[in-house]
């Protein structure tokens, strides 16, 4: 179903903000729409926003929920700054953010909502829609509970069940304005609802009714075209980065040999990798949902003494309980990957919100000398690649890896390119063999410094591990001091040589330019969108990001050495630019910092590195 409106108008990039109650479906709203953009062949980011409040009082702008998507004929980056169109569903939802909004955006309400009741419960003394403060904006005033009623009528269906579908109605309407194919919505309504085919008529008939509305009575001057991004060949797919996650340890277990398990606790926003796991039974996943966090680990480092690759996922107040558990990991040098969804902290902190507030545990966070593998994904899609590489070192390496994601990575979503097994480095852990005469629980390869990983049952090789110091070599429990020393020593050696096995550190720049910006983690795209368009403006800048924390590429040092001036950016309090000093004081390092559960905005970062350029 497309627009007959003639009038089209072609555009590069689009920005559109969905936005309504808790309970409004404004998260399947603007996924539904993300999956038409990816069909369409459009590159696309997405920042799916939460209330903090479980249940907030209906119609507050606490209990706001929003979905932002950033589209275009180009390559994208980032969910957006501003928006273009705004889908406000109540009063609140237009408060909350008009901040987001560009002069002469689209503004489409549910004008049925904003009645005395519903202004009041936002803090409105006039309604906005009248009184003139919209005027710099084009306001859609649209009546779409009513006309969502009115369309559900022949379905006898009762008031609250009709107005679940007004969602679709409002999505109906953005459809027709940016001239979309609704057959692919159809299809997930009779995939999803199958059992109920009351409903899944009712969302096809509120979606068509919407789009008819805006084609009809000819809304909108204008509809719009997006032309499809110029992406290499190969099948695509709209992934969030916690789907992405449990696909690239699917892929791992498939490359490496060996069996998935998953031994986790359900925890925001990490729970669905779990819950995205336990559907692989048919490819040899286990997934284990624990009674608490500390189950969940242990119960993966039992499945990793077995032979499998074993993972645990979880955030911040979770990781915090697992890291004696990480401890024993490290002592029985096993190889184990944690996965942390990074939210905003400490304690329960802000549970829906996002931030990098989780560096400095996952460096230290474990009582005695106790170092593991560090590395953080860099956007939604790369959470596949960082999960694929978390495993693949952890088991070449025999050892935990902590792999650092956030809850706007884990929950965004954008255009993901679904690659061959072929085109994914080969995983070969370092198995023990059969009757090996010469075997020793901790023989170490010479390179790596890594123990043979030993298969119980495998005739030969029995042995034993626990949570007290090991003799080198044998395993034994040993109480020896410079025994302890010594594997205290190997133990950090370990994870320091593998930054032989990690790429190089590389710079999206010129060697000799004014400003370094130095990032890490999920503010990659961001980053690079903010620093490409200041060079194409001339500016000498250039970026360096990291997602190989422990240990740091081997080329960091000469890098920074080249850069007069450096700037640390982060959403968190300084953690990365306190690691930095850590390891290379030498250096004077400018730091910019974010602690809102928001990320950061282009246009704030392009002021601060343009102050740092002039002074």
């Amino acid at each position: 179903m497309t627009s007959k409106n003639s009038k089209v108008v072609e555009l590069e990039q689009v920005a559109i903000r969905f936005a309504g109650d808790s309970g409004d479906g404004m998260q399947l709203t603007g996924s539904l729409f993300s999956d038409s953009t990816a069909f369409t062949g459009n590159d696309f980011a997405t920042f799916p926003d939460y209330p903090a409040e479980i249940r907030a009082p209906q119609g507050t702008v606490s209990g706001v929920s929003g979905f932002q998507i950033n589209f275009g004929s180009n390559l994208i980056h980032t969910s957006g700054d501003m928006v273009d169109v705004l889908v406000a569903m109540n009063p609140a939802s237009l408060k909350a953010n008009m901040r987001w909004l560009k002069e002469g955006a689209i503004i489409i309400v549910d004008i049925d909502s904003f009645n005395e009741k519903g202004l009041e419960k936002a803090g409105y003394t006039t309604d906005p829609t009248l009184d003139g403060s919209l005027s710099k904006y084009k306001l859609v005033k649209t009546p779409i509970s009513n006309l969502t009623k009115e369309a559900l009528k022949p379905f006898n269906m009762d008031v609250k069940s009709v107005l679940k579908a007004k969602n679709m109605f409002a999505l109906g309407i953005v459809m027709y304005m940016f001239n979309r194919d609704t057959s692919l919505i159809y299809d997930y309504f009779e995939k999803k609802f199958k059992s109920n085919p009351l409903i899944v008529k009712a969302n096809k008939t509120a979606l068509d009714a919407g789009h008819s509305y805006a084609d009809t009575l000819e809304i909108f001057a204008h509809t719009y075209k997006v032309e499809p991004t110029a992406l290499p060949k190969g099948k695509y797919r709209n992934i969030t980065g916690n789907i992405a996650t449990a696909w690239g340890f699917i892929a791992a277990s498939e490359r490496s040999g060996r069996p998935l398990f998953l031994g986790s606790y359900p925890i925001t926003p990490a729970t669905e990798i779990l819950a995205e796991l336990t559907k692989y039974k048919n490819l040899s996943v286990r997934a284990f949902q624990a009674e608490d966090e500390i189950a969940g680990i242990v119960s993966a480092i039992g499945a990793s003494f077995t032979g499998a690759m074993a993972i645990t996922t979880t955030s911040g107040p979770g990781l915090s309980l697992k890291s004696e558990a990480i401890g024993l990991a490290v002592m029985t040098e096993l190889p184990l990957v944690i996965v942390d969804v990074q939210r905003g902290g400490p304690s329960t902190g802000l549970p829906t919100k996002s931030e990098q507030s989780d560096l400095m545990q996952a460096l230290f966070g474990r009582n005695g000398e106790a170092p593991v593998i560090v590395l953080a994904a860099k956007s939604s899609t790369d959470c596949f690649y960082s999960a694929y590489e978390a495993s693949k070192l952890a088991m070449e390496h025999m050892t935990p890896v902590i792999l650092l994601t956030d809850g706007a990575l884990a929950n965004g979503s954008e255009v993901f390119r679904i690659p061959n097994m072929d085109e994914l480095p080969e995983i070969v852990p370092p198995l023990a063999k059969a009757n090996d005469a010469n075997y020793k629980p901790y023989r170490r390869n010479e390179e790596r410094l890594c123990r043979e990983w030993a298969i119980p049952g495998t005739e030969g090789l029995r042995h034993r591990v626990g949570g007290l110091e090991k003799e080198n070599g044998i395993g034994n429990v040993s109480h020896d001091p410079s025994n302890h020393e010594l594997m205290t020593y190997l133990r950090e050696e370990k994870v320091n040589r593998v930054a032989n096995y990690i790429p190089e550190l590389e710079v999206i720049g010129k060697e000799d330019a004014d400003v370094l910006v130095v990032s890490w983690g999920g503010t990659y795209g961001v980053m690079l969108t903010v620093v490409e368009q200041m060079q194409r403006k001339g500016k000498s800048i250039a970026l360096a990001h990291f997602r190989h924390i422990m240990p740091l590429p081997k080329n960091t040092e000469e890098i920074l050495s080249r850069y007069k001036k450096i700037i640390v950016c982060e959403i968190n309090n300084g953690q990365f630019v306190k690691y930095l000093r850590m390891n290379f004081p030498q250096y004077k390092y400018e730091q910019y910092n974010k602690i809102q559960g928001l990320p950061f905005l282009v246009a704030e970062l392009e002021n601060k590195f343009n102050d740092l350029l002039n002074q």
